[in-house]
């Protein structure tokens, strides 16, 4: 299966996604905002990334961008619940920076894996 790293401040949130995928198979490693998930994507490049798009220190569309910028042939799913904000504008900005799919939190697991193997054949 694919190795998938998955960038997201809340613990116990990345923690579930992280146990679905890897009862799924895959191997996930967890970054907790967009700096450490480039720094260990540099280190190792990832099949697949899921970032959510609300931290502290370095934000989604900004992790985005710069994966983009650095790694162009990276497969990026941005998701978000947006806070006080309208998620879907979040959304929107995170696929014009070149995310493959969204998801608008809260989402089923199972919405997660359907995206994790359609953005995975891209």
């Amino acid at each position: 299966m694919a190795d998938i790293l998955i960038i997201d401040d809340d613990d116990m949130f990345r923690d579930v996604l992280a146990a679905a995928l890897e009862q799924s198979g895959h191997q996930v490693r967890q970054a907790t905002n967009g700096i450490e998930g480039l720094q260990m994507f540099r280190a190792q490049p990832a099949e697949l990334v899921i970032t959510d798009i609300v931290m502290p220190e370095k934000e989604g569309l900004d992790t985005i961008r710069d994966l983009r910028r650095d790694f162009p042939q990276a497969r990026i799913i941005a998701m978000s619940g947006g806070l006080a904000h309208d998620p879907k504008l979040y959304l929107h900005m995170a696929e014009k920076f070149g995310a493959a799919a969204v998801l608008a939190k809260p989402f089923h697991l199972g919405d997660l894996q359907r995206v994790v193997t359609e953005t995975l054949k891209l």
